[in-house]
């Protein structure tokens, strides 16, 4: 720009010699010689030394004695040689030593009786004449005790009516009482119960097999539970029966 106004081509600051770049060349190696060179100078071949590291060793205790030995068991007591027991030499029940010179006839003993054919001396009442020393206790033996009764028969499982099997007679039937509000709802229908009856025939449970209505079937259920029938006898033994019972709930 200066160039422009002074109108001159001269730029004495913007041209170098050649000897001035070398000397800058020479004075950056230099530079960089001493940067590099003098740690390498400084250094030694030797470690740093290292502190001298005390350590104390707490002795080991010492183990403790034996515990000890088990006293030697003790000594079993001495047998004490069993003493012979003496021979009874004399008494009523002593054994002869010596052999009798002469053999008597045995007399007889207290307790000994005399048989005859009237029975034995010294029985009891009741004896069997000619029977047996001393007689039986109580008598005559009586005969054998006669042999139970046989055991009543069991009632079998009840049977269901059908078949061969028929239903026993109806002694007393009671209708269903329609309900005022089943009737008011025009509430119609079959209800099919399934009763059992006992041996006596009275009824004894009702199961509800086909449902109309709640209200219905309480009708019916308290209906078939107050009917009775004759007793039904199969093999000369009473046996509970099963059957069904339909009610139709109809408003005409």
């Amino acid at each position: 720009m200066f160039d422009l106004i002074m109108d001159t081509q001269d730029r004495p600051l913007r041209e170098r010699s050649g000897f001035s770049r070398i000397v800058a060349v020479l004075a950056h190696i230099a530079v960089l010689l001493v940067v590099v060179m003098i740690p390498l100078l400084l250094a030694t071949n030797e470690l740093p030394s290292v502190p001298t590291m005390m350590a104390f060793v707490a002795p080991s205790p010492e183990a403790p004695p034996p515990p000890p030995p088990p006293p030697p068991p003790a000594a079993p007591p001495a047998a004490v040689p069993a003493q012979p027991q003496p021979i009874q030499t004399t008494g009523q029940f002593a054994a002869p030593v010596e052999a009798p010179s002469e053999i008597h006839t045995e007399r007889a003993g207290p307790r000994e009786v005399v048989e005859s054919s009237a029975g034995v001396l010294g029985g009891i009442e009741g004896g069997v004449a000619g029977g047996v020393v001393g007689g039986t206790v109580g008598g005559i033996a009586s005969a054998a005790p006669p042999p139970p009764p046989p055991p009543l028969p069991v009632a079998a499982a009840p049977v269901r009516i059908g078949g061969k099997v028929t239903a026993p007679a109806l002694l007393h039937r009671v209708e269903p009482t329609y309900p005022d509000v089943a009737a008011m709802a025009q509430l119609t229908g079959l209800v099919i119960l399934e009763a059992t009856v006992n041996a006596d025939g009275c009824v004894n449970s009702v199961k509800v097999l086909r449902s109309r209505h709640p209200l219905l079937d309480r009708a019916a259920q308290d209906a078939l539970m107050q009917w009775r029938y004759s007793p039904l006898v199969l093999n000369g033994i009473p046996t509970a029966f099963v059957l069904t019972v339909t009610f139709n709930f109809s408003t005409k």
